[in-house]
């Protein structure tokens, strides 16, 4: 009996970590406007979600939501600094990042930054500095994040999308390059440079910082795999379309392809070999994701669409519709 049981159970659980994935829950948030980054705080148990021109906080247990940052025009990302009870926000249409108190959710600075349209926002813990990197300026403003002051500009030769740091490096995805900068924190430069051939305006960036591996998802419907410490690309996958998000979380990869309304998922069999383990319904427009590590689940923000109109590059939003999905096992 204690044999069949143990089988049993061991049984369960490899059926429970072969489940599919599946939109387990739909968040309601409301409202107009379009969106962008989804920023997971794990241990507060919060989603930073940017809309149009505020950032939404949800309470992940409940559902629900707790709070809001107004007042942050163009919003792109939002960075979480909790040693200093800090959180950041890009502002691309005023140039500009919005300082606020973590417990309370008030404004306390903003800050200029030295280019224009800052899209993607990464706080360094190591060097407590504050990187944003500005699309239209092709630079990145890096600014001590303790006082506000600017650190240092810093010439990315090109568009940048999502970044990631493995706590000794910062990382950077060039969207009209396809290339990846890899940035020294301390020394605030660009290191080196690596092709991501045969990516295409890459957008979205995860990293498995175990293993050292990097996941960037490109317009043309790949994710490539790069070694963190060789720069060199071990992996090719196909993915949907309309990506502009990716994620890790417990040996995989997501790539959230908002044209398809799929999310991708790529298990990592071994730091050299990868494969698509599945395709997930989500809904049209869920293209940016965020990974919870303490559930596994998956966060992406979407809403309801009309009819296409003649002259709109882009369908119209139904008003109130914005949700967040979250998809788990």
């Amino acid at each position: 009996m204690r044999r069949l049981m143990i089988t049993l159970l061991f049984a369960a659980a490899v059926s429970a970590s072969a489940a599919p994935y599946k939109v387990i829950r739909h968040i309601t948030i409301g409202g107009v406007g379009g969106w962008d980054y989804v920023a997971v705080d794990a241990e507060a148990r919060r989603v930073y979600q940017s809309h149009s021109d505020r950032v939404v906080v949800v309470d992940i247990d409940k559902g629900t939501v707790a709070g809001t940052i107004m007042n942050t025009p163009g919003v792109h990302g939002v960075a979480l600094a909790p040693a200093l009870n800090r959180g950041f926000v890009s502002d691309g249409r005023r140039d500009t990042v919005t300082v606020f108190d973590m417990k309370t959710l008030a404004t306390v600075a903003e800050w200029k930054t030295t280019g224009p349209n800052p899209d993607a926002i990464l706080y360094e813990p190591g060097t407590k500095r504050l990187f944003t990197f500005n699309g239209r300026g092709k630079n990145a403003t890096v600014f001590d994040a303790t006082n506000g002051t600017v650190v240092a500009t810093i010439d990315l030769a090109g568009k940048p999308e999502f970044a990631q740091t493995d706590g000794t490096r910062v990382f950077v995805n060039i969207e009209d390059t396809s290339e990846i900068a890899i940035i020294d924190p301390k020394k605030a430069v660009v290191e080196k440079r690596a092709p991501l051939a045969p990516c295409q305006s890459p957008s979205g960036l995860a990293l498995d910082r175990k293993h050292h591996r990097l996941f960037s998802v490109c317009e043309n419907e790949k994710m490539v795999v790069t070694d963190a410490e060789s720069l060199k690309v071990v992996a090719t996958l196909p993915i949907g379309k309309g990506v502009d998000g990716a994620a890790f979380d417990d040996d995989r990869a997501f790539s959230s392809n908002g044209a398809d309304g799929t999310i991708t998922v790529v298990r990592e069999v071994s730091p050299d070999k990868f494969e698509v383990e599945e395709t997930v319904p989500t809904a049209r427009g869920a293209r940016t994701i965020a990974a919870d590590p303490k559930s596994h689940h998956l966060f992406l923000p979407t809403a309801q669409f009309g009819p296409p109109v003649e002259g709109q590059r882009r369908p119209p939003i139904v008003e109130g519709s914005f949700e967040l999905l979250e998809v788990g096992r």
